[in-house]
């Protein structure tokens, strides 16, 4: 298969898996311009086109190739203008035409421990909302066959957490050459386990991933509806840690919230240290945006990024997803973007902000239940007081967005596990039970 054929095959992949803007933006005029050593180097028009590959597609693209050959183990884009001239020199060496590109050992997952060189802890921002975690791995690098014996990390989506525990076998690589690091994902592991049943070779998967110093899991909570996967998890773990190996995991809740995993693999999820990663303050983002504009090289002025920093409340993902887009209109005009055409840019990333107040909301729900208001911050067993307060909770934070300790605080001073409980548990509910969900409709409109 020439190098044409192979990355229209992997487009037709990616064109599946991508909105067709995205595709249209991103993959046109890209081609795969050599595969050496294991390497496929796919050309792109510009550097902003470059970066973004490399954050959004990487993994997506790698995936493709390697279902079509064997022995990729990494992709790497540079500019390269692809010109109908070049596609007939097929005999001229690619290697003439390359510009400069980053040192070898920062463009490509290491297929050995599958560790992305770029997540280090001098490119973490560290916040008040990410201390914690931060401590603790700081503490594993130092003491790493002590500390925090399994950590495990949780947190919504994007705010940092594969960034962190990253960081750690990162730079336990750099620190303990001699130890063995292994990052993967739960989906990795389970499909790993499941082709070994398969091909009757559960022992040579046993052996793979005993073999570690410090093993790494990231997405732990898909665990919960793998009930073959959770019992090899279980029995690696043990041997693991009788070993005084380090296991890291991290997930998008607490272990005691993952709804369908067995209890013995709970008490193990907590028998070191549990943190949540939440989601960063005005300060926090402020320093993030100002330390991802300088990694993307983003010429951007303090007013604009301080116009960020309080616009975009969500996710590190998000203010990175915004810091992209100004990044691309500061490429194709080549100059910085004014904080006038940030406004215009970056105003479909806003969530629109509710104003209402969280007593506000206590008392439409209270109502609508026809219960006394005041009982809802008051300790009560009562099962209807119970529910009225987690539906208060799930739509606090659903709707809108309050932090778990927030509404914790508010609510009688509980604690943000808790809150984290009862919005997992009508989350769950409204999956099965239709009255529930008209109930939470009905509740809505009354916020119009």
């Amino acid at each position: 298969m020439d190098n044409t054929t192979l990355w229209n095959a992997c487009l037709t992949d990616v064109e599946t898996q991508i909105t067709k803007a995205s595709f249209s933006t991103w993959f046109k005029n890209t081609y795969i311009c050599t595969i050496e050593d294991g390497i496929v180097c796919v050309g792109v028009p510009n550097e902003f086109v470059k970066e973004w590959m490399f954050n959004k597609y990487q993994k997506m693209i790698l995936k493709a190739i390697v279902e079509r050959l064997d022995n990729i183990r990494g992709v790497n884009f540079v500019i390269r203008k692809h010109s109908v001239v070049e596609e007939k020199q097929k005999t001229i060496p690619p290697s003439i035409h390359q510009t400069p590109e980053l040192p070898f050992r920062d463009i490509y997952i290491n297929r050995d421990d599958n560790l992305n060189p770029r997540y280090t802890f001098d490119r973490f921002v560290v916040g008040p909302f990410n201390e914690l975690a931060y401590a603790a791995a700081q503490a594993i690098i130092k003491r790493p066959q002590q500390a925090y014996n399994p950590l495990f990390i949780y947190g919504g989506s994007g705010l940092g957490k594969t960034h962190l525990i990253q960081a750690v076998g990162n730079e336990i690589k750099q620190l303990f050459p001699q130890k063995q690091v292994l990052y993967t994902t739960l989906e990795k592991f389970s499909n790993d386990y499941v082709i070994s049943v398969q091909n009757n070779r559960q022992q040579q998967f046993r052996d793979k991933y005993r073999k570690y110093d410090v093993l790494i899991i990231d997405d732990i909570q898909f665990v919960s509806t793998k009930q073959s996967t959770q019992n090899e998890l279980f029995h690696l773990f043990n041997t693991l840690y009788e070993q005084g190996k380090h296991i890291i995991f991290s997930s998008d809740k607490h272990p005691n919230h993952i709804i369908g995993i067995e209890d013995r693999l709970k008490t193990r999820f907590n028998a070191g240290m549990t943190i949540d990663v939440q989601e960063p303050d005005m300060e926090s983002r402020l320093a993030i945006v100002r330390e991802k504009s300088t990694q993307m090289s983003i010429p951007i002025p303090e007013e604009t990024l301080s116009y960020i920093a309080s616009s975009i409340t969500g996710s590190i993902r998000e203010l990175e997803g915004v810091l992209n887009i100004i990044g691309m209109h500061s490429e194709i005009k080549q100059k910085p973007v004014g904080l006038t055409e940030v406004k215009l840019l970056v105003k479909n990333s806003i969530k629109p902000k509710k104003i209402i107040s969280i007593d506000a909301v206590v008392k439409l729900v209270s109502n609508y239940y026809n219960l006394d208001e005041q009982m809802i911050y008051e300790k009560t067993r009562r099962k209807e007081i119970v529910r009225a307060r987690q539906i208060i909770m799930f739509i606090l934070r659903e709707d809108f967005n309050e932090s778990y300790p927030a509404i914790g605080a508010k609510l009688g001073g509980k604690d943000h596990t808790t809150v984290i409980h009862s919005y997992e548990k009508i989350k769950n509910d409204l999956s099965t039970d239709p009255h529930l969900m008209k109930e939470i409709d009905d509740i809505r409109i009354l916020f119009k």
